[in-house]
C-alpha cells in the first residue's frame, strides 16, 4: 500500500496587488451589469415607471448596490443617458473615413446614424422620454457635450474638404447637418407606429426601410452639394451627377 501523501495545496496568500485587481474587476462587471440593465427598464417603462428593484432584479444584483455605486435613482438615469451617448460616440469614431473623398464620406455618416438608430431602439425611446420630460435629467450631466463633440467634428471636416474641393457649398455648418441628418432618420422611426396607422402602410417592412434610407441620403447631398442634383440610390460606389 502506499504511503505516498496527496500533495497540500499552498496557503500562502496572493499579493495584496492582485486582490486588489480582482475586487476592482468584480466591482466594474457588477457596476456594468446595472447599467446595461437600467438601460433596458428605462427605455421600456421611462424614468418615472422605472423601479430599483426591477434594474437590480434584472442585474441579478441587490438594491443597495445601486445606491452604491450610483449614488441615487436620478443619478443611474442621467448614467445611462451619458452611456447610449457614449456607445454611439465610440461606434461613430470606428468609421474608416476618407474625408478626401467627402461625398462618399458624407453618405457613410448619413448611414451609419441611420442604421444605428434602426439597430438602438433603447437609444430612441430613452430620447422620447427623456424630451417628454424637458431633458431635465440630462442637463445635469457633465458628460453629454463630450459626446456630440466628435460627432459635429467629424462632419465639420467632410464639410471643408468637400467646399474646398468645389463640391459642398461653403455657406453650411456642421451642426445645421448634424440636426438635418439626426432628424431625418430620428422622426421615422420614432414615429414609425403612428406613421404606419396614419399613412395605412408598414412603415418598418423592409422596402420603406430601405427607401427611407435612400430618400435621407439624397435630401442630405442635394442641401450640401454645390450646383449638382446628385442620385446614391446606385450606393456610395455608383454616386450619379448631373449637372443643373
Amino acid at each position: 500500500m502506499s504511503t505516498q501523501k496527496a500533495p497540500r495545496r499552498s496557503t500562502a496568500k496572493k499579493p495584496a496587488a492582485e486582490r486588489t485587481g480582482v475586487r476592482e474587476r468584480s466591482a466594474q462587471a457588477t457596476r456594468d451589469n446595472i447599467l446595461k440593465a437600467a438601460i433596458k427598464i428605462f427605455a421600456r417603462h421611462g424614468f418615472a415607471g422605472g423601479r430599483v428593484e426591477q434594474i437590480s432584479r434584472a442585474a441579478r444584483s441587490y438594491d443597495r448596490m445601486i445606491y452604491y455605486y450610483f449614488g441615487s435613482k436620478e443619478q443611474l438615469y442621467v448614467e445611462v443617458l451619458e452611456e447610449v451617448y457614449r456607445r454611439m460616440d465610440v461606434a461613430e469614431r470606428a468609421l474608416d473615413l476618407d474625408v478626401g473623398r467627402p461625398r462618399e464620406a458624407l453618405v457613410e455618416v448619413v448611414r451609419f446614424v441611420w442604421n444605428y438608430y434602426r439597430k438602438n431602439p433603447e437609444l430612441i425611446s430613452l430620447l422620447n422620454n427623456e424630451n417628454l420630460l424637458k431633458g431635465k435629467h440630462i442637463t445635469k450631466s457633465e458628460r453629454a457635450q463630450e459626446y456630440s463633440s466628435p460627432a459635429i467634428a467629424i462632419l465639420d471636416r467632410i464639410l471643408a474638404s468637400g467646399v474646398a474641393q468645389g463640391i459642398f457649398r461653403a455657406e453650411l455648418n456642421a451642426r445645421d447637418l448634424y440636426i438635418m441628418i439626426a432628424s431625418l432618420g430620428y422622426f421615422y422611426l420614432s414615429n414609425r407606429h403612428t406613421l404606419s396607422a396614419f399613412l395605412g402602410e408598414d412603415m418598418e417592412h423592409a422596402d420603406a426601410l430601405a427607401h427611407w434610407e435612400r430618400f435621407i441620403t439624397d435630401s442630405v447631398l442635394r442641401v450640401v452639394c454645390e450646383g449638382e442634383v446628385v442620385a446614391s440610390s446606385g450606393g456610395i460606389g455608383a454616386l450619379e451627377t448631373a449637372q443643373v
